[in-house]
C-alpha cells in the first residue's frame, strides 16, 4: 500500500463527534452549530484531496460527496448516540462519492489521514469506486451506479430490527434496478430509508432538460414509498426529517434538493461539478476558507508521467473513443438531412463526451436524443429504430456496462436489428474508478448461436484504424460493438517507421493482419495492448527471440488462413486485457485445437483486482512489456 508522508493540511482533529438520538428532534443551538462545523470541515477536507487527484492526472469526484455531507454528518452521529437501531454503514448508490467513505473511514480511526493524499493513487488501495476488504474502514463495495439499493434490500432483510440508510442521487434513480428495489422495498415493508440528493445535474447536463417528465420523488411515491421532499441545506430542517423518517416505519425516500457544489464558485450547479474540481477552483475555493496551507499544498503536486518509451509505436497520440464520434460525423457528412433522418438514430446514456457521442448531438442534433442513466432501455431503443432493413440504431456508452445488457442484446440478435455499439472504456488502462469500471468480459456480446443473426465485435489499435473501422463496418447489416479505451493509444508503425494504418490503409471485417513476422512463435493482441506487445516483440528481436505479433483486430471472427499460419509456428501467445476467464486467449486455444493445430499456448490477460492508479494497471496485472517477454521467453 502505497502512504504519503506529508501531514494532511486540514485539522481533521477539530472533528466534533457528535451523538444524537432520532427520538429526539429537536437541536439545541450548541448541537446545530457542531453539525454545522463538521459540514465545513468534511466540506473543506473533500475539496482538498480529491483536487489531489485531479492535480496528479488521476481524476476523481467532487461533487457528489461534497452535497451528501450533511445528510452523512447526521447519520454519524445517529450511529453514535442510538447504535442499537442502525446497521452502522454509509451505503451509496452513486460509488463515484467514494470520497465520503475514505474521509469517514479516517475519522473513524481505521486509517490516517495522510493515507487521502494518494487518492486514487497506484497502489494507494483508494480506487475510485469503494471496494470491500482493500481500503481499511471501507464496509461495503458500491459497484456501478444505481446498482446499491437493491442489495439494501437484503440487508434490511437480514437484520430486521434494524434501520439501514442508502444514499442516492437523481442520477442514479435513473437507472432501472431501483424501479424494482422500490417495488420490493415497499411490498416487504423493508425498513429502508432513501436520502436522495437531488441536484437536477448529472455528467451529461440536467434531467429537468433532458428526460422531461422524470421527478424523483413522484417516480418513487408511484411505487408507494412516503416521500419527504426538503432543502438538503437546511441542516435544522434537514434533522428534523431525517428523524421523521426513522420513526416511521418502512421505507421512506427523502428527496433533498440543493444546487451541485452549493458554495463552490465556478461550479457551484455545473455538471463539471460532477467530476473531480480543477485544482485551480480548489485552491481558490480553499483560500476563501482559510485553508490556506491545503491550498499551498496542491500548488507544489506534480503530475507524474510514464516515461517508458515504447518500440515500434509512433509519438501521434490519440483518442479512439473521440475518433469514434469524429469518424460517424464524417459519414453523415455525405449523406443528405433526409436520408440521416430517416436512417439513423443515435442515443446517449448520459457519457457522451465520453464515448464520442457529443460530437454526433452537435452536428447532427435532429438524429440524437439524451436520453440518461438507463443503458438497457436506451440500447433497446436503438435496437427498436434498427429493425427495419436500412435503418440503424447508434448507442454508446463503458464497456463495463455491456455486462448490464446482455438481455436486450440478445433481443435485438432475436429481431435482426440493425446496431451500431460503441463501448469506450475497454479493458483496464487509466481507470483509476479500478475493479468495478474494469471493461473486460467485453466477448458477452457475442453470445448467440451459430446459426443466429450476425454479430461482430471490432477492437482497433490506434486513432487511424478506428477511423478505418467504423468507415468500413458502419453501413454493415447486424449488430456490430467498436471497443475502444478511456486512455489515448500511440500510432502503430511498421518495419519502415511509417504509420502502419495510415493511406492506402483499408479495414477488413474478419482479417487478422501480420504487425512483424517471426520465426520463433507469435503473439496475438489487440487494442491498447497490441501497443505494447510490439515493444515487448521490438526487445525480444534486440534479444534474438524472433517473435512474430498479430493484430486481432476483428475478436469473434476466425481467420483460417492466420490462424493455420500461427498454429504451424513453435508458440502461440494471446496478450489482453480482457478477463482471463472470458476474453479472447479463452477461445482462441479451443480455435486452434479444433483444427489439429498444437503449437505451446499460453494466453495473458486481467486476472486480479486492480491496483488504481492509470497506466500502472498494466504491470500490475503481469501484462506490461516486461510482463510479455517474460512469458515468452518461458514458452521458448
Amino acid at each position: 500500500m502505497t502512504i504519503a508522508t506529508e501531514r494532511f493540511p486540514i485539522d481533521l482533529g477539530a472533528y466534533k463527534p457528535i451523538a444524537l438520538n432520532p427520538a429526539n428532534s429537536n437541536l439545541t443551538s450548541q448541537q446545530l452549530a457542531d453539525l454545522n462545523d463538521n459540514i465545513q470541515l468534511v466540506r473543506d477536507a473533500i475539496v482538498f484531496f480529491t483536487a489531489t487527484g485531479a492535480a496528479r492526472g488521476v481524476g476523481g469526484h467532487t461533487g457528489g460527496p461534497y452535497d451528501t455531507v450533511p445528510e452523512v454528518m447526521i447519520l454519524d452521529a445517529f450511529f453514535r448516540g442510538a447504535p442499537d437501531k442502525f446497521v452502522p454503514i454509509f451505503f451509496d448508490e452513486a460509488g463515484h462519492r467514494v470520497a465520503t467513505q475514505y474521509l469517514m473511514s479516517v475519522l473513524h480511526g481505521a486509517m490516517p489521514a495522510e493515507n487521502l493524499l494518494s487518492y486514487r493513487a497506484a497502489h494507494s488501495k483508494l480506487p475510485g469506486h469503494p471496494e470491500l476488504g482493500l481500503t481499511p474502514g471501507v464496509k461495503f463495495s458500491s459497484g456501478r451506479l444505481g446498482h446499491m439499493w437493491p442489495y439494501v434490500n437484503g440487508v434490511a432483510i437480514a437484520n430486521p430490527d434494524k434501520i439501514v440508510f442508502c444514499l442516492g442521487s437523481d442520477g442514479s434513480q435513473q437507472e432501472g434496478n431501483d424501479a424494482e428495489a422500490a417495488r420490493l422495498a415497499v411490498s416487504q415493508n423493508l425498513n429502508v430509508k432513501l436520502l436522495i440528493d437531488d441536484n437536477d445535474v448529472t455528467i451529461a447536463g440536467h434531467p429537468s432538460d433532458y428526460i422531461k417528465g422524470f421527478d424523483v420523488a413522484k417516480t418513487l411515491a408511484g411505487h408507494g414509498l412516503a416521500i419527504d421532499v426538503g432543502a438538503g441545506e437546511d441542516v435544522d430542517e434537514l434533522y428534523r426529517r431525517i428523524c421523521r423518517a426513522v420513526t416511521n416505519s418502512g421505507p421512506v425516500a427523502l428527496v433533498n434538493k440543493r444546487k451541485m457544489c452549493v458554495g463552490i464558485e465556478g461550479l457551484e450547479d455545473s455538471p463539471h461539478g460532477h467530476d473531480v474540481i480543477s485544482v485551480d477552483l480548489a485552491i481558490a475555493h480553499l483560500a476563501t476558507r482559510g485553508q490556506t496551507a491545503a491550498a499551498e499544498y496542491l500548488k507544489g503536486i506534480t503530475k507524474p508521467k510514464q516515461n517508458y518509451t515504447f518500440m515500434g509505436s509512433g509519438d501521434k497520440i490519440g483518442s479512439k473513443r473521440n475518433v469514434f464520434g469524429d469518424s460517424v460525423v464524417e459519414i453523415l457528412s455525405n449523406m443528405s438531412a433526409a436520408e440521416r433522418k430517416e436512417k439513423l438514430f443515435c442515443i446517449d446514456s448520459d457519457l457522451e463526451g465520453s464515448c464520442g457521442l457529443k460530437q454526433i448531438r452537435q452536428a447532427y442534433p435532429e438524429i440524437f436524443i439524451n436520453s440518461g442513466v438507463m443503458e438497457r432501455g436506451n440500447i433497446s431503443a436503438a435496437a427498436g429504430f434498427g429493425m427495419e432493413e436500412g435503418k440503424q440504431g447508434i448507442f454508446a456508452t463503458f464497456s463495463a456496462f455491456l455486462e448490464m445488457c446482455i438481455s436486450e442484446i440478445t433481443m435485438a440478435r432475436l429481431n435482426n436489428s440493425n446496431l451500431l455499439c460503441h463501448f469506450s472504456h475497454s479493458g483496464i488502462d487509466d481507470m483509476a474508478d479500478n475493479t468495478c469500471h474494469f471493461g473486460l468480459n467485453n466477448m458477452f456480446a457475442d453470445n448467440g448461436l451459430d446459426d443466429g443473426y450476425e454479430t461482430r465485435l471490432y477492437f482497433p489499435a490506434d486513432a487511424n484504424q478506428m477511423k478505418a473501422c467504423v468507415k468500413a463496418i458502419f453501413n454493415d447489416p447486424g449488430l456490430r460493438f467498436i471497443f475502444s479505451t478511456r486512455s489515448k493509444t500511440p500510432n502503430i508503425l511498421d518495419t519502415e517507421g511509417q504509420d502502419l494504418y495510415g493511406d492506402g490503409y483499408t479495414f477488413v471485417p474478419g482479417k487478422d493482419e501480420i504487425v512483424r513476422s517471426g520465426t520463433a512463435g507469435y503473439i496475438i493482441s489487440f487494442g491498447e495492448a497490441l501497443y505494447r506487445s510490439l515493444d515487448a516483440v521490438e526487445r525480444l528481436k534486440q534479444e534474438g527471440i524472433d517473435v512474430g505479433l498479430i493484430n486481432k483486430p476483428s475478436l469473434n471472427v476466425i481467420d483460417e488462413a492466420m490462424l493455420a499460419q500461427v498454429g504451424a509456428s513453435p508458440f502461440v501467445l494471446v496478450v489482453e486485457a480482457f478477463n482471463r476467464r472470458t476474453g479472447l486467449g479463452s477461445r482462441l486455444g479451443s480455435w486452434l485445437l479444433e483444427r489439429g493445430l498444437t503449437p505451446k499456448f499460453a494466453y495473458l490477460g486481467t486476472h486480479k483486482e486492480g491496483c488504481g492508479g492509470l497506466w500502472e494497471q498494466y504491470p500490475h496485472q503481469g501484462i506490461d512489456p516486461v510482463g510479455i517477454m517474460n512469458k515468452v521467453k518461458e514458452l521458448v
